[in-house]
């Protein structure tokens, strides 16, 4: 046993020989050597059994890092002193069972490994117990809180790649980078299906399907925790938000859903029963409402659903301070009291209060007053000390002998870069102006241009991302992505704007005057969370207008997009020969931009979500044909920007000889469906080739498609490839009003890109 082993084997000889025997040995039954989990429980039971009321408390409490250090809570530091007082009461006293989080600056795997070995070594040697604390952190692409870790594209580029692939490797880099730091826990991937364009947190999500969400989250949870979650190269993801916290009405942060049960099963639930099915074992809450009812109290999701239909036998935590926001903000309890009592009540298992110890208080209290059953107590401290097992925790908190040479490497920079440069969505190429020819003198401008923070957006080293102190120096912005790749001479500069306001307008003109080209790259200031909510959803009027000013010029103008969410941008679409949706694509999005730009790399990248034309007018590619209805009652009213999945290369593709193998089926039957992928163009590229699925008629008014499969493919000049899909019974049922999965014999209709097969689903003799 290393220094830093769980202190109940190395201190108590008869614990120690209860958990062995638990584990099932030579005289045992066996069953524990031949189920994992077994083996497991029964050390999770036997550790159980030796906890005071209060410890369990304590286990089911998780604070902030800086609810530890010298100082008030919101204090900037450029070093950590924990302060000895408040070690001694939130982890000697109430024994808190975990930490998350940064203090307020981004730290080495240096400082990070020394940081949580202190906390570790204090937890072991000044509790009764000794039982090691989960660290957590929102490392949602890369090890974002850690200096010097690769900060992968968002979860919107990934989604745009349409390559679970991608997702995956983004899991593997971001699980090896924590692990350097010896950080166990990552609260992602975000699972949310992003139904409102508005929102501002849509860069954390795969965007607005539910099936691409499920495909892609799978993926990178597998990325993350591995074959091993106690291996040196894997940890727990946390699945966030359950439920809806995506779909709000009012495409606000924090803000209610409104949406009837059936609509969620069949939208939002199916990525979190995806995560689930493949072993995720942590999830965090919605920090909104469902129906009136905040999700932190709802027992019938958090219980009913989640732990009992779903069969999710891991770990729920709350978000933020959101017990405390149950009766300051929501209103729904008198006091923090019956907060944590309605929440723990409901199915809560910990308490993200980063602050203070007063939910560990209050659940002692609600305990010894016959409020709160111990067996509800014990079942969420059972689930902690669960997922403590499994990370390895117990045996080697520190992972120590542990290296990780591929930290910050070129390999995993590689990664980064082909995963930028496959999300890359060439939304508009007029005349193939684009790629450059590299012997154009071209003028870039535009907030977007010059800065790092806006290829990363929020949660890059800092909260809001905004902070400039703690960019990566060996980076290339846009810029200087840009003249590596065609020389300094033949790229211009001028700021342009900022986010909302214009900057010597008359030098950027003077320079589009003297260029062939002209790229301006609009952009989103970096934001997360409420910070992130916006009250129009349209770019900030000076960026518009430094569009409209260079168009004087009379040169091609090249749009680059660097944003969170879908901004409208209306108005100057039409003066742009191109437009190139790079969402926010991380620390190597300035090369990969370049390299699309100039020719290197071949965009490959689809709309994971609807780009919306006008404000008034936001819908969702599965939207009901009654949604397209124009004021005339014509068919046409649905008119996005540019539609869900759409996305241009500078090659060409063909797809040829859509085949059904039968034109009816019985349900439970297997249909197949093949196509072939031709590359009719010049050069290699690669495609994502969607199929979508469309019920004719339903007992419910079905949606005009429903994507059900995809695939990317590499292909050479003229080569082509087969594809084939099943079909499969639950991809033609729906969910009912009654929130049960049914089929309908009917017409279905397959279409992929302009070609469309039919075939219909007979009634079972």
């Amino acid at each position: 046993m290393n220094r830093f082993g769980w202190k109940l084997f190395s201190s108590f000889f008869g614990v120690g020989a209860l958990l062995a025997s638990s584990c099932g040995g030579p005289e045992g039954d066996g069953q524990a050597a031949e189920d994992p989990d077994a083996a497991i429980m029964a050390k999770v039971d036997s550790v159980l059994a030796l906890m005071t009321l209060e410890e369990k408390a304590g286990q089911m409490l998780n604070l902030g890092l800086a609810a530890l250090l010298e100082g008030p809570f919101y204090t900037f530091r450029d070093t950590l002193v924990f302060d000895q007082a408040k070690l001694d009461s939130l982890l000697g006293v109430y024994g808190a069972g975990s930490v998350q989080n940064l203090a307020s600056f981004p730290m080495t795997p240096e400082q990070w490994q020394a940081t949580i070995a202190y906390l570790q070594q204090y937890v072991r040697d000044n509790t009764r117990l000794g039982i090691p604390l989960l660290y957590g952190i929102d490392a949602v692409h890369g090890a974002n809180y850690t200096a010097g870790a690769v900060m992968t594209p968002q979860q919107i580029n990934l989604a745009a790649t349409f390559n679970p692939e991608m997702a995956r490797q983004a899991g593997q880099i971001t699980a090896y980078e924590l692990r350097a730091c010896r950080i166990p826990w990552n609260y992602s991937p975000v699972l949310d299906v992003a139904r409102h364009p508005l929102w501002g947190r849509m860069f954390e999500s795969f965007g607005e399907d539910s099936y691409l969400t499920a495909r892609m989250g799978v993926a990178m949870i597998q990325g993350m925790q591995g074959d091993d979650l106690a291996g040196p190269t894997g940890v727990l993801a946390c699945a966030k938000h359950f439920i809806g916290y995506g779909a709000s009405y009012n495409g606000k942060d924090r803000s209610p859903v409104v949406m009837p049960e059936h609509m969620m099963r069949e939208t939002l639930l199916p990525p979190f029963k995806a995560a689930i099915d493949a072993g995720l074992l942590s999830l965090m809450v919605s920090s909104g409402s469902m129906n009136g009812v905040p999700s932190h109290i709802d027992k019938h999701l958090l219980t009913d659903l989640l732990k009992g239909e779903l069969g999710f036998k891991g770990v729920v935590i709350s978000d933020w301070n959101d017990i405390d926001n149950l009766h300051k903000i929501h209103r729904v309890a008198a006091d923090e009291r019956e907060a944590v009592k309605l929440s723990v009540l409901a199915g809560l298992d910990m308490c993200m209060e980063p602050y203070d110890a007063s939910f560990a208080e209050h659940v002692v209290e609600l305990v010894n007053a016959g409020e709160l059953p111990l067996a509800r107590i014990d079942d969420a401290v059972r689930r902690i000390l669960y997922v403590k097992f499994k990370l390895g925790l117990f045996e080697d908190p520190m992972m120590e002998g542990q290296e990780y040479p591929k930290f910050s490497s070129d390999e995993f920079d590689g990664m980064a870069l082909a995963a930028a440069i496959e999300s890359m969505t060439l939304l508009k190429n007029k005349d193939s102006i684009l790629p450059f020819s590299g012997q154009e003198t071209v003028l870039l401008t535009g907030v977007g241009a010059h800065s790092l923070n806006y290829l990363n957006g929020g949660w890059s080293r800092t909260w809001s991302g905004q902070d400039t102190a703690y960019n990566d120096t060996d980076k290339m912005t846009l810029l200087e992505a840009l003249r590596a790749e065609m020389g300094d001479d033949k790229v211009l500069y001028s700021p342009g704007s900022t986010y909302d306001e214009l900057l010597d307008v008359e030098d950027a003109l003077r320079q589009a005057r003297q260029a062939d080209r002209v790229v301006v790259c609009l952009g989103e200031r970096p934001a997360t969370e409420k910070p992130s909510d916006i009250d129009e959803l349209e770019f900030p009027e000076a960026q518009l207008r430094l569009v409209r000013e260079l168009a004087k010029a009379g040169k091609p103008i090249v749009l680059v997009l660097l944003e969170a969410r879908p901004r409208i941008f209306r108005e100057v679409e039409p003066l742009a020969d191109a437009v190139l949706l790079a969402y926010l694509p991380g620390n190597e999005g300035g090369r990969a931009i370049a390299q699309t730009l100039v020719g290197k790399a071949n965009p490959s990248g689809r709309l994971p979500y609807t780009y919306p034309r006008f404000s008034g007018s936001l819908w969702t590619y599965d939207h009901s044909l009654s949604d397209e209805r124009d004021v005339n009652f014509g068919l046409d009213g649905f008119q996005p920007q540019y539609p869900f999945g759409h996305g241009l290369s500078y090659t060409s593709f063909a797809y040829e000889d859509l085949r059904l193998d039968s034109d009816s089926i019985a349900h439970g039957d297997t249909l197949w469906v093949s196509l072939r992928v031709r590359n009719a163009g010049q050069r290699a590229g690669k495609d994502a080739v969607l199929m979508f699925l469309t019920d004719e008629v339903a007992s419910l008014s079905p949606p005009v498609k429903r994507l059900r499969h995809f695939e990317k493919v590499e292909l050479a000049p003229g080569e082509s490839r087969d594809l084939r899909w099943p079909i499969l019974p639950s991809d033609l049922e729906f969910i009912n009003t009654d929130n049960q999965s049914v089929w309908e014999p009917g017409l279905f209709t397959v279409s992929i890109g302009d070609l469309k097969a039919s075939f219909y689903l007979k009634k079972n003799n």
